[in-house]
């Protein structure tokens, strides 16, 4: 039976919660089996977290003479915004679990107090505290980003140098050997359809159908849908899982489309250090990642369609205004092209 990449990953996740919430104050519980029907299991794991970190600045801070199972529910009520904002402060920089140095940018500190948020709204809707302080939480002012993305000659470049294995040092050639056919195939089908690094990551071999040019993919929050690719996406799949039949010694049950050099599924961050190798050798300006090749796609395809609609649908977008944030600066193009469309002076070729 195939394995579900995305089932094995949230079994995994579970597990992950379970251990963190043996840290966190018994009450959290209620927390959590509350937001279990709305939220993901990625989204409680990193809640888990985020409250792991939370509670820890308490004990060494505002409540010093308390360690987790000491607390109550009744100790909510009595943070004040002030000491909400000295936790915003803390999330710049402080020493992790580990003795480690954590930092976080303004769009990190703005997710973590999002989460405390959550966690005080729950509490306060079921009448379990009196007060709510996070409601006064000033968040980070966060920038918007400018799109990076790939140009068609970089794409082109990119494509190019995984198939051809230039420019790289004799250990990268020595892998590329036996990489090359596996990672030209994910950069297309990144390149050409847009999806997640974690969705390229958990398909099967059987999630494609080469009939209709088409697979089935899990999408955020566990949904499945059918993409379309084109031909040359084909192309790339089909030597791919022609190299892949040739490959000795993969287990009976792995069926994952793209197999590590362990021979069993590609993980994320394997994924993430192969795109960083290759466009590395095409652009020392840009820094590219899986979502960078998603942005590059969703970009192209825009211009191409002229529909934010299609668009957000390929992408498995949601909300449309994720969307337009990211896509609608292409707009420009559409501006520039029909500045030419309406003409002032009769040119004599009106044929109305």
């Amino acid at each position: 039976m195939a394995k579900d990449y995305f089932k094995e990953r949230d079994k995994e996740n579970l597990e992950k919660i379970r251990q963190i919430r043996k840290e966190l104050p018994s009450f959290c519980n209620t927390f959590f089996i509350g937001i279990e029907p709305s939220t993901t299991v990625l989204t409680r794991l990193n809640y888990a977290r985020d409250l792991q970190v939370f509670f820890r600045f308490l004990s060494e801070n505002i409540f010093k003479k308390y360690v987790s199972d000491d607390y109550v529910i009744s100790d909510l009520d009595k943070i004040k915004s002030t000491d909400l904002e000295m936790f915003a402060d803390f999330l710049t920089s402080y020493e992790g679990a580990g003795g480690e140095n954590r930092m976080n940018s303004p769009k990190g500190k703005a997710r973590k107090l999002s989460a405390i948020r959550t966690f005080y709204n729950y509490f306060y809707k079921h009448d379990l505290i009196n007060t709510n302080p996070a409601v006064k939480i000033t968040f980070p002012k966060l920038r918007e980003k400018e799109i990076i993305r790939l140009e068609s000659d970089e794409v082109e470049q990119l494509l190019e140098t995984a198939d051809l294995g230039e420019n790289m040092t004799l250990q990268e050639a020595n892998f590329h050997l036996h990489t090359r056919m596996r990672d030209v195939a994910i950069l297309t089908l990144l390149l050409g359809t847009g999806i997640r690094v974690s969705e390229c990551v958990g398909l099967n071999i059987d999630d494609i159908d080469f009939k209709i040019n088409a697979f089935t993919v899990t999408r955020k929050g566990g949904g499945r849908v059918i993409l379309y690719f084109s031909d040359e996406v084909k192309a790339a799949l089909t030597d791919w899982l022609a190299a892949r039949a040739d490959i000795e010694d993969v287990p009976s049950d792995e069926s994952a489309l793209f197999l590590s050099l362990q021979k069993r599924r590609i993980s994320v961050r394997a994924v993430q250090l192969l795109v960083k190798k290759y466009s590395q050798k095409v652009t020392t300006v840009k820094n590219i990642t899986p979502h960078k090749l998603r942005s590059t796609y969703g970009t192209s395809l825009y211009r191409a369609t002229h529909d934010i609609y299609v668009v957000a649908e390929v992408l498995g977008h949601k909300d449309i205004n994720t969307t337009k944030k990211h896509y609608a600066a292409m707009s420009e193009d559409i501006r520039r092209a029909a500045a030419d469309k309406v003409k002032l002076k009769d040119d004599g070729n009106d044929d109305t």
